[in-house]
């Protein structure tokens, strides 16, 4: 594991000495790492969300049934992190991602080869498992790892990863399914994965400021007792579920709608839209760099009102339209997500609360919610269209915005350096 090149020192007597501060060497390698990271997994999460069409028609399965090898990824995925949190609070961060990202990569390749829809399905599955360990600690790890000052843009920087990640699992996969079939582009995913476990092999510093905590039964428990008794961290959890419910829902749908009639596009077209994903990088990093300044507090409520306008926006019949609503959703989404992320291990950690563990329920209720929710918008089309399929992410994020309401009412934290909640 390699060690961080020399960094100037945080100055702040507030934070340790040893934090990556903006504009350093060290700084530049833990966010490249992290971002890498963060590419990988959302390209092995998401690598068969474009090929679901050539999956109903390959395995002869429904359009609901075929997104089960999105959903039960997504939802082994949350019930891991239960187990990864906790973990990572007792062998440390780094060890984590590396272990989790070599073994999703191998998993990658095996769904590649899967002669089956149940093996298919079945390694989806474990790879859920596999993928868990980079979030499970990446917010705890930056909290820990990067300045205070700075906390804003690292979260915002790793999201806009995933981000990126999002929209390489469909441009990676789709175009070379439409040339090769859909195992060359499950194995395209595979060797992108490979490719970043090295990356972050060679750049990731190792944790400095990581304090393991202790073990057994009881020590997990409270753990997890105090991160389920703030008011705003509930509401914290049950805004990520619901937040990205909508945006899976939506774009689940999305590939049934534009290859049927009037569109009749391929699947390689289709995954030209997700090129929007980009602008959710850019959001996010940006959001982070704004709640910085005046809060997120101040910022979320902007990223849910830009959500539900682009959900309503891709009611339009016209092409060019729809994909302008998907544009201003994920954007929207991401913005959120970017800082809600980022507020949990911000507030556990003035709680006096596990930051692994607050990671770990977020996590865990957003994965929930992306293989629950995602699965109804599937469902939704079948049996209402695509209105229906609106509909439910509006009920989505309406429930997202009464959670910002919640959030606004709940005071801030400061801890005995008064360094406050943002």
């Amino acid at each position: 594991m390699s060690t961080s090149a020399p960094h100037r020192l945080a100055t702040s007597p507030t934070a340790p000495a040893s934090t990556y501060v903006p504009g350093t060497a060290g700084y530049r390698r833990v966010m490249t790492a992290m971002f890498a990271a963060g590419m990988a997994t959302f390209v092995l999460l998401y690598d068969v969300q474009a090929l679901l069409p050539d999956l109903v028609r390959v395995f002869d399965v429904s359009p609901s049934h075929s997104t089960l090898a999105l959903s039960l990824t997504t939802a082994a995925l949350a019930v891991t992190l239960l187990v990864a949190g906790p973990v990572s609070e007792v062998v440390g961060r780094t060890r984590l991602v590396h272990l989790s990202l070599w073994a999703s990569a191998l998993v990658a390749l095996g769904c590649a080869l899967a002669p089956t829809w149940d093996v298919l399905v079945g390694l989806r599955m474990l790879q859920g498992v596999t993928v868990a360990g980079l979030p499970a600690v990446a917010t705890a790890y930056l909290r820990e790892e990067v300045h205070p000052s700075a906390h804003g843009r690292a979260f915002g920087l790793y999201i806009g990863g995933t981000a990126l990640g999002g929209m390489a699992s469909r441009l990676v996969t789709a175009p070379i399914a439409d040339v090769a079939g859909w195992r060359w582009g499950l194995a395209a995913a595979a060797g992108f994965a490979f490719a970043s476990a090295l990356v972050v092999a060679r750049l990731l510093p190792a944790s400095r400021n990581f304090t393991p905590r202790p073990t057994g039964p009881g020590a997990v428990l409270a753990m997890a007792r105090g991160a389920l008794a703030d008011r705003a961290l509930l509401a914290l959890y049950l805004l990520g579920a619901c937040a990205v419910g909508s945006l899976v829902a939506v774009f689940n749908a999305l590939g049934f709608r534009l290859s049927s009639a009037p569109y009749g596009l391929t699947v390689g077209t289709i995954s030209l839209v997700f090129l929007v994903y980009a602008l959710g990088s850019v959001s996010s990093a940006a959001s982070g760099r704004i709640a910085d300044r005046i809060g997120r507090r101040a910022t979320i409520p902007a990223g849910c009102a830009l959500a539900l306008a682009g959900a309503w926006l891709t009611l339009s019949a016209s092409l060019p339209v729809i994909v302008l609503g998907m544009a201003v959703l994920t954007v929207g989404f991401f913005c959120v997500h970017g800082l809600a992320s980022g507020w949990v291990t911000a507030r556990a950690h003035l709680a006096g609360a596990s930051t692994g563990q607050a990671a770990a329920f977020y996590l865990f209720a957003y994965y929930v919610g992306s293989s629950v929710f995602g699965n109804l918008g599937s469902t939704a089309w079948t049996h209402a269209g695509w209105g229906g399929v609106v509909a439910l992410a509006t009920g989505l994020l309406l429930t997202a915005a009464a959670m910002v309401t919640v959030l606004r009412k709940t005071p801030a934290l400061a801890d005995t350096s008064h360094i406050r909640e943002p």
